[in-house]
């Protein structure tokens, strides 16, 4: 636990927590107004006509279910950004600042380290999940009831979307964790996590929508092997058809974090760090 408190001060004592939670807030808000827009036009169900094999989608996406956790979970896309760099952040920065060497002289045990750094990297995690799952609490009761729907609280694929929205802000600060540790270049490891968060998201979708048009829709399955496209699958209300189901997200984004987490400690304890 000394070593959980020395990192989580680590970040305290720097301008890290409020720079990231400045940014953090008006992008949650930006997500709300796109989100209040969207659950309006899919609540009103005005489309028009509509083609045959994507009515059964639709279908599932103006479900209330869908549209109550989509709500309930906003701000996730950016969210899981923000702490994987958090995650980056935890490791990089005793690298930048040369503190590495003060810190493995001071306990020895590299494994013990690691562990600890995940650790604290969750505690931030489950914090920002915890602020922003509070103001959707909020205002999604207010965007629900707007739109003739209801808040939705006493639904169990509510707090299930919440509960495996917290699960991806756990996964995703471990996997920031595992990118630190593998770039040790504070600036070369935050870009990195960049452009493979938000580079695979939308290039992933680019890349399988042409693939699905050529080959076949089962092709838009593969979405699911994409990191940040498995987080917003885990936490959709239903099952949306032509898509994978929820559970095969989550397995997806445990596989990566676990193998993430072991990397960085097998790295840590090898790599030479003067």
């Amino acid at each position: 636990m000394n070593l959980v408190r020395s990192e989580l001060l680590k970040i305290r004592t720097t301008s890290t927590w409020w720079i990231f939670g400045l940014i953090s807030l008006p992008l949650w808000a930006l997500t709300l107004l796109i989100n209040w827009l969207q659950t309006d036009a899919l609540a009103s169900g005005n489309f028009g006509d509509v083609p045959p094999e994507q009515a059964e989608q639709i279908q599932a996406v103006q479900a209330v279910d869908n549209l109550a956790a989509n709500v309930y979970t906003n701000g996730q896309f950016f969210g899981l950004l923000i702490v994987m760099l958090l995650g980056i952040i935890v490791v990089t920065s005793e690298f930048f600042h040369q503190t590495v060497t003060t810190t493995f002289l001071t306990v020895p045990h590299r494994t013990a380290v690691m562990v600890a750094k995940l650790v604290a990297a969750a505690v931030l995690a489950m914090l920002f999940w915890l602020v922003t799952t509070v103001l959707n609490l909020m205002f999604g009761a207010l965007i629900l009831n707007s739109v003739d729907v209801g808040a939705q609280l006493g639904n169990d694929a509510v707090w299930r979307a919440l509960g495996l929205n917290a699960v991806a802000y756990l996964l995703w600060s471990v996997l920031g964790v595992g990118i630190g540790v593998l770039i040790r270049s504070q600036i070369g490891a935050t870009v990195t996590g960049i452009l493979l968060y938000l580079g695979g998201s939308i290039g992933a979708v680019a890349v399988l929508s042409i693939l699905a048009s050529r080959y076949g829709e089962w092709i838009n399955k593969l979405q699911v092997v994409v990191p940040s496209l498995a987080s917003s699958l885990m936490v959709s209300g239903t099952e949306i058809p032509g898509n994978p189901p929820r559970w095969a997200g989550a397995a997806v984004l445990i596989g990566y974090a676990v193998v993430a987490g072991l990397i960085g400690a097998l790295t840590m304890r090898r790599r030479d760090i003067s």
